[in-house]
C-alpha cells in the first residue's frame, strides 16, 4: 500500500513538473516571437540640421544578434512544445538517457545564448543611454527616444525569455538525472 502512494505521488509531482514545463516552453515561444518581432520593426526617423537620420535594429549588431537569439529560443521551444504536448497526451514520459541529455544539452545551449545576448544588449543600451565620452561615443537616447524605448521593451520581453529558458534547464537537469536515481525525489 505504502508502495502505491508513493507512486501516486510520483506521478502527481511528474505531472506537475510537466505542465510547468509546457507553461515555460509556452512563454519562452511567445516571448521570444514577441521580443524578436518588436526588435526587428524597430527604427525612428530624425531630422538633424536637415540631414534625416534614421536609426533601425541591425545599426547595432548586438540587436541583430538578439533578435536571432530569440528566434532561435522560440523555434526550439515551439519543437519541445510539440514534444512536450505529445508525451502529455499519449501519457508517456522520458524514459532515454540518450534523448534526455540531448535535451538537457539543448535547453543548456539555449541559456547560455540568450543570456549572452541580453547581457551584451545591456551594454549596448548603457552605451546607448550615455555614451562613452572617452572615445567621443555620443548619447543616442536622447536623439531616438522611440528607439530606445522600442529596444527596452524588446530587451525586457528577451530578458524573461532568458530567465525562462534558465528554469527549463533546471527541469530539463531534473529529467534527466532523475533517470539515474529516484531516491532523492
Amino acid at each position: 500500500m505504502a508502495v502505491y502512494i508513493e507512486e501516486k505521488k510520483l506521478k502527481a509531482m511528474e505531472r506537475k513538473v510537466k505542465v510547468g514545463e509546457v507553461a515555460l516552453r509556452f512563454a519562452t515561444l511567445v516571448l521570444g516571437v514577441s521580443a524578436a518581432a518588436l526588435m526587428e520593426t524597430n527604427s525612428e526617423v530624425k531630422e538633424i540640421v536637415s540631414i534625416q537620420t534614421k536609426a533601425k535594429f541591425t545599426d547595432m549588431k548586438i540587436l541583430v544578434f538578439l533578435v536571432i537569439a530569440n528566434g532561435l529560443a522560440a523555434a526550439y521551444s515551439l519543437v519541445q512544445l510539440v514534444r512536450c504536448l505529445t508525451c502529455m497526451l499519449h501519457g508517456t514520459m522520458l524514459h532515454s538517457k540518450a534523448v534526455a541529455w540531448a535535451i538537457f544539452i539543448s535547453d543548456q545551449v539555449m541559456a547560455y545564448i540568450t543570456l549572452a545576448a541580453i547581457a551584451a544588449t545591456a551594454q549596448a543600451a548603457v552605451f546607448a543611454e550615455y555614451g562613452q565620452p572617452e572615445f567621443q561615443w555620443m548619447k543616442a537616447c536622447n536623439i531616438f527616444t522611440r528607439f530606445c524605448f522600442q529596444s527596452g521593451e524588446g530587451a525586457t520581453m528577451a530578458l524573461l525569455v532568458s530567465m525562462a529558458s534558465i528554469c527549463l534547464s533546471g527541469i530539463s537537469a531534473f529529467n534527466l538525472f532523475r533517470l539515474y536515481d529516484c531516491s532523492f525525489i
